[in-house]
């Protein structure tokens, strides 16, 4: 099986409606990690401290057939045409261990899939 990992810079109100929907779309799980972010606005201040919105950082590892499904999801459930809400990308995996619990369910899913 390959994998891919999807990453998704999301704002932290919309997390749980990301995983959710990502969830639904076929991934098993979600790592979530708090973070920071800049963009091509600038932050706003006050009183001469940055107020800067929490941003998540949600890591989905799925099996590369359901990479475009889960990214719709994700794309849809974030409403990524609105500016300022988030983005997501794919990078590929190369080796994955610690997964021998779900692997029926990704066979599962695949074979579901295509046959």
């Amino acid at each position: 099986m390959r994998f891919k990992l999807i990453l998704a810079s999301v704002k932290a109100d919309i997390t749980d409606p990301i995983v959710d929907a990502a969830k639904e779309a076929g991934a098993t799980g979600a790592t979530i990690i708090p973070a920071r972010g800049t963009g091509i606005r600038e932050a706003k201040t006050f009183f001469g401290l940055s107020l800067e919105a929490q941003t998540d950082i949600v890591l989905l590892l799925v099996e590369e057939h359901l990479v475009s499904k889960i990214l719709d999801a994700i794309k849809k459930a974030g409403e990524f045409h609105k500016p300022g809400t988030g983005i997501a990308f794919v990078l590929p995996v190369e080796n994955v261990v610690g997964l021998e619990s779900q692997m029926e369910k990704f066979k599962e899913d695949v074979r579901n899939s295509y046959f």
